[in-house]
C-alpha cells in the first residue's frame, strides 16, 4: 500500500522527464526580466510569488513597454484563466482535504503539475495519499523554477540565441499529453485543440490558448454525450438479437414435446 512518503517521492520522480523543458523556460524568463530592466530582487520575487511562466513573460514584456499597471494586471489574469479550468477538473479529487492543503496545492497548480497530478488521480488504485504525489511534483517544479530563474538572471545575455531554448517547453507538453491519450475521443479532442491553438495563435493577449481550451472542452462534452446516447442503443440491439433465437429454440422444443406426450398416451391405451 502506498504511504504519504512513497507518494511524495513518486511525485518528485515524475517530474524528472520534464525538467529539460522547465529549465530552459526559467532561464529565458530570467534573461528577459533583466533585459526589461527589472531588478534581481523583483525578478526572483515574481518567480517565487506568481509562479506562472506565461503570465510572468507577458508581464515582463508589458513592464518593459511601460504600460499602466491596470492593463498589466488584467492581461496576466486573462492569461491565467486556464488555471480555473485546471482547478475545476482537479477539485473533485481534493474534496476531503482541509483548507490549508487546498491553498497550498492551488498555489503549486501550474500546467506541468496539473498534467502530472491529474494522471495520478485518475489511476484506479485506492491510495488515500495521492495529494502527496501532487505536493512532491509541485514543490520540485517550484524549486527548479526558482533555480533556473536565478541562473538566467546571472547569465543574462551570455546565453546564445542559437540554443532556441524556448522550443523545449512545447516538446515537454507533447511528451506529457501523448501517453495519456488512450481513448478515441481523447485523441480527437487533443488534435482539434492543437489545430485551433495554431489557427488562433495570432489573437492578442495569448487568448488563442483560451479559445482552443474552450473549443476542446465543448467538443469533448458533445462527443461524450453522443457516446452515452449510443451505448443504450447498442445494448437494446444486442438484446433484440437474442430474443428471436430464444423464441426459435422454444418453438422447436414444443412440437417434439407434444409428440412424445401423444405417443405415451397412445401406448397406455
Amino acid at each position: 500500500m502506498q504511504t504519504s512518503r512513497s507518494e511524495f517521492f513518486a511525485g518528485i520522480r515524475s517530474t524528472l522527464p520534464i525538467l529539460m523543458g522547465v529549465l530552459p523556460f526559467g532561464l529565458i524568463y530570467g534573461v528577459s526580466a533583466r533585459s526589461s530592466g527589472l531588478s534581481l530582487a523583483l525578478t526572483q520575487a515574481m518567480s517565487s510569488i506568481v509562479f506562472a511562466g506565461s503570465a510572468q513573460f507577458v508581464t515582463v514584456q508589458l513592464l518593459g513597454a511601460a504600460l499602466p499597471a491596470g492593463i498589466i494586471l488584467l492581461t496576466a489574469c486573462i492569461i491565467n484563466l486556464r488555471h480555473a479550468l485546471y482547478s475545476a477538473s482537479i477539485a473533485p479529487h481534493l474534496r476531503r482535504l482541509g483548507t490549508g492543503w487546498k491553498l497550498l496545492l492551488a498555489y503549486l497548480l501550474v500546467d506541468e503539475v496539473y498534467a502530472i497530478a491529474i494522471t495520478r488521480f485518475q489511476q484506479r488504485d485506492e491510495s488515500p495519499h495521492k495529494h502527496w504525489y501532487f505536493l512532491g511534483a509541485g514543490l520540485t517544479l517550484w524549486s527548479i523554477w526558482q533555480a533556473s530563474t536565478a541562473v538566467g538572471m546571472l547569465l543574462g545575455a551570455n546565453i546564445p540565441a542559437i540554443w532556441s531554448l524556448d522550443f523545449a517547453l512545447p516538446l515537454t507538453f507533447i511528451a506529457l499529453v501523448v501517453p495519456a491519450l488512450k481513448e478515441r475521443v481523447e485523441v480527437i479532442v487533443a488534435l482539434v485543440a492543437g489545430l485551433v491553438a495554431v489557427l488562433a495563435a495570432h489573437l492578442p493577449l495569448n487568448s488563442g490558448l483560451l479559445v482552443a481550451t474552450f473549443a476542446s472542452i465543448l467538443l469533448g462534452l458533445l462527443l461524450e454525450k453522443k457516446m452515452k446516447r449510443k451505448a443504450p442503443l447498442e445494448e437494446s440491439v444486442e438484446q433484440s438479437e437474442h430474443i428471436p433465437s430464444t423464441s426459435l429454440e422454444q418453438s422447436e422444443h414444443i412440437p417434439s414435446t407434444s409428440l412424445e406426450e401423444r405417443d405415451d398416451k397412445e401406448l397406455k391405451r
